[in-house]
This record gives structure tokens, sequence and C-alpha cells, in this order.
């Protein structure tokens, strides 16, 4: 059974995104969320968000899921809309800084029975 949860318009880039992202692929469901527990960058808190949204979805959609045996099939980050604002600078000019967001994906599965 396969759940999906979706957190869109993030504000952070999606390249330090991807770098949490990468830390739970592949993983179970629940050493997913310690790993984001103890992860020190900001980014962990709004993956470890999505991730738990998952679990609920997977709670919630099917009532004799095994939790246990959820783990993190597919993750990715997609760029958002980026905020564009204006820098003042020395002598008249102006510095553009682009305020990125993402979306961040989170696809969780069951694994087989047979223990892998």
């Amino acid at each position: 059974m396969e759940v999906t949860s979706r957190l869109r318009y993030v504000q952070g880039s999606p390249q330090k995104m991807r770098l949490v992202a990468d830390l739970i692929r592949g993983k179970g469901a629940q050493e997913a969320v310690n790993i984001l527990q103890v992860t020190n960058k900001t980014a962990a808190r709004h993956v470890q968000k999505c991730l738990k949204s998952a679990i609920a979805n997977a709670e919630n959609r099917d009532d004799h899921v095994d939790v246990d045996r959820l783990f993190v099939k597919e993750v990715f980050v997609d760029g958002g809309p980026m905020l564009k604002r204006i820098q003042p600078a020395p002598m008249g000019r102006a510095f553009r800084i682009l305020k990125r967001q993402s979306h961040i994906t989170i696809k969780l599965d069951t694994r087989s029975g047979d223990g892998r």
C-alpha cells in the first residue's frame, strides 16, 4: 500500500532540503523519524513534518496498517516559486535576492513479509 504526502511552498532552498531528504531515503519510517529528530539542520524539521503526515495518512487510509513495516520508498524535493527582492548596494546599484521555496514529496510503502 503506497501512501503519499506533500509539503508545498516551504521556505528554504531545494539544494539544502535535498541534503536532508537523502538521509532518509530507503529507511524504515520510525528510523527516519529518529534520524530527522537528531539532524542539526533547519530543513530536517520540514522533512520530518511531511514524513509524520505520510505516516498519519497511512494510518487513516487503512486501519490494519503496521507502522513498523512502513518504509520511505521515495522522497524528492522540487523547486517552488522564488520571491525576488532587491538589496541596495553601494554607488546606487541594487543586488537581487532570491528567496527560494521547495516542494517536498514523500512516498511510503509497506515492506513485504519476508523480513527484508
